[in-house]
């Protein structure tokens, strides 16, 4: 993690978070206010961390997550918010976001976001944030728990990159038949395309 994006429509906090940064030896590649243009920098420069408030004008953080992610990038996202209620923090969680850090505290907490993001972990500290973490990995669980073993393993190789051509040889069943395996799968599991599907068998590790 070297090259930071950070978007905030708040001259101070960008500059104040960028001091910080840059204490940790970390490169701000660039600086907007914007959504739409975040997600044109974060294709375009290609960025290791992004650190994004939710109130920005254009699009707000929580759909430039949710777009981001949708179009595959693992990019480590940081949200950096006022709005640190419950109901945020499972939504930012929801996206993709990797961690979240109120606004209303020091920023010097920024310094353990990033130092538990370069271990590989999220950063959602606080009880509260554990709650709804351990709440959304429940819930990820009941809906696993839903499929057939026959859908579960067409989960597993659509999550290797296999087609259904080949998966249908191998299990020995017709290209008809696994397309509804993967139709109800994907309906029980309430995602939407293959990028969700990548992104949920990862966060399991079901892949």
């Amino acid at each position: 993690m070297k090259n930071v994006l950070i978007v905030d429509d708040h001259p101070v906090t960008r500059f104040a978070v960028k001091l910080l940064l840059e204490k940790q030896n970390l490169v701000v590649a660039a600086e907007v206010n914007d959504g739409l243009q975040a997600i044109v920098l974060v294709k375009k420069l290609r960025p290791d961390l992004l650190i994004i408030d939710i109130d920005i004008p254009s699009l707000n953080g929580i759909d430039v997550v949710q777009r981001i992610r949708q179009q595959g990038s693992d990019i480590g996202i940081l949200v950096l918010s006022g709005k640190d209620s419950e109901h945020y923090i499972r939504r930012c969680a929801s996206a993709g976001a990797d961690g979240f850090i109120s606004k209303r505290k020091e920023l010097v907490e920024l310094h353990d976001a990033l130092s538990a993001m370069r271990r590989g972990y999220g950063y959602f500290p606080g009880a509260r944030a554990r709650r709804l973490m351990l709440a959304e990995a429940h819930s990820a669980q009941d809906k696993i728990a839903t499929l057939t073993a026959r859908e579960m393993d067409v989960m597993r190789y659509l999550a290797q990159g296999m087609k259904i051509v080949e998966i249908a040889k191998i299990m020995n069943i017709s290209d008809k038949t696994i397309s509804t395996y993967k139709c109800r799968m994907m309906e029980k599991l309430e995602l939407k395309n293959m990028i969700d599907l990548y992104d949920f068998t990862a966060r399991h590790n079901m892949d």
